[in-house]
């Protein structure tokens, strides 16, 4: 039979494999989880695959740009500090999501990321057009409700079935870190489908060279979300303390997140000076500012079963030559402690702040050589988003091998 342009070509056979990846959030929108798709997407498309993302509207990114262009945004409900963040903010990008799923022209694949109900809605959507989906488990959902007061209990229940339902019936669940797929095969059973890939930083945009962002004096820089599970209090605690023999030492908040306003009302209410909160900015102005830090801040509120997450945050100021100052135990403090990042602290107001003026004094500061080396070859995005892509394309490539 001769060939037309209606004649139904075998997935794959003919063309590139078309992968769709839905996400609330996608570049520029600075967020980590932003960065690590787009890392994904560039790194499907150097491995032949043809992708097509579909996100949400980006506020405040101004004329910035991703690098991948088949980007397809739909306005989404937001909350005061412009996240998408609630459950009608999750409905509002997952119910358009589930007709533009139904619409896409023919894909082979699928990757979707949290929350749950987004995944509960790419299973579907995968379900009924026959193709394998892919769920990027960065983070365990269920786990952070669970540390959220005043949730009820049957959406506690909820959101942990439809968690472990997405994760059994996707034919691959990426990880971030050990902790996370540790906690996976708790929660599911140890299985060959739940694959840790890593997780980093862009180490092209946070490097070692380039501005330091002109800030005057030495300061600490926070970047990044501020919740209930990252207790950035510790660090305004400890600050109030390191203020009184460094009248001159800054803490810089570029932040959003639901703790951000308390953290601000408790710097008004006991009238600490030389903390500014300042608005979120593009990843390369993070760079910047944490190339002019003494110290990057990281932690994790202890006893709310967060102890094995690893934030981003970490690695961009190490990517940066900048040392870390970690609050709180589990995998953060260990990997800093063992590789000598900066200064591994329990979740304490005293260490923490014996850690800060540490920094400030330039006492165990260690190289910033070193810091970008362990960096390079320990936490580059890019090797992590190779090792996702080839688990995305895994199905189509054994597909065909059989024949499909």
């Amino acid at each position: 039979m001769g060939t037309s342009s209606r004649t139904p070509r075998r997935r794959g056979a003919k063309r590139p494999p078309h992968v769709v990846v839905a996400t609330r959030v996608y570049a520029p929108e600075p967020v980590a989880a932003a960065f690590r798709l787009e890392a994904l997407v560039l790194a499907l498309e150097r491995a032949g695959a043809e992708v097509t993302v579909l996100t949400s509207t980006a506020p405040g990114t101004g004329t910035a740009r991703s690098r991948h262009r088949k980007v397809s945004r739909w306005p989404v409900r937001r909350d005061a500090q412009g996240q998408v963040r609630g459950y009608f903010s999750y409905l509002s990008f997952d119910l358009p999501l589930a007709l533009r799923l139904m619409l896409q022209r023919p894909m082979d694949a699928l990757v979707i990321e949290p929350p749950p109900t987004t995944g509960m809605v790419g299973m579907v959507a995968a379900a009924l057009r026959r193709i394998p989906f892919t769920f990027y488990a960065a983070d365990v959902w269920s786990d952070a409700t669970d540390s959220v007061e005043g949730v009820p209990s049957w959406v506690r229940a909820t959101v942990r079935w439809a968690e472990k339902t997405v994760w059994r019936r996707a034919e691959r669940v990426l990880t971030i870190s050990p902790g996370v797929q540790r906690r996976l095969e708790e929660l599911i059973d140890a299985s060959d489908h739940l694959i840790m890939v890593g997780n980093g930083i862009d180490t092209e945009t946070f490097s070692d060279h380039g501005p330091d962002g002109g800030e005057q004096g030495p300061y600490f820089v926070y970047a990044g979300t501020v919740s209930e599970w990252q207790g950035a209090e510790v660090f305004v605690d400890a600050f109030a303390q390191v203020r009184e023999q460094h009248p001159e030492a800054r803490l810089l908040f570029f932040s959003e997140g639901s703790g951000r306003d308390q953290l601000e009302q408790q710097v008004r209410e006991q009238g600490i000076e030389g903390i500014e909160f300042r608005a979120k900015i593009p990843p390369t102005q993070v760079a910047a500012h944490l190339r002019g830090a003494v110290a990057g801040l990281s932690s994790i509120t202890p006893g709310q079963g967060y102890e094995f997450a690893l934030p981003t945050k970490i690695y961009a100021a190490t990517a940066t030559g900048t040392p870390v100052i970690h609050a709180g135990e589990g995998a953060a403090h260990d990997r800093i402690r063992d590789n000598r990042l900066g200064w591994a602290c329990d979740y304490d107001t005293a260490q923490v702040a014996a850690a800060m003026d540490a920094a400030l004094r330039g006492h165990g500061t260690p190289p910033a050589e070193d810091l970008r080396e362990w960096t390079m070859h320990n936490a580059s995005l890019a090797g992590c988003a190779a090792k996702g892509a080839a688990e995305v394309l895994a199905p189509l490539h054994e597909a065909r091998a059989s024949g499909d």
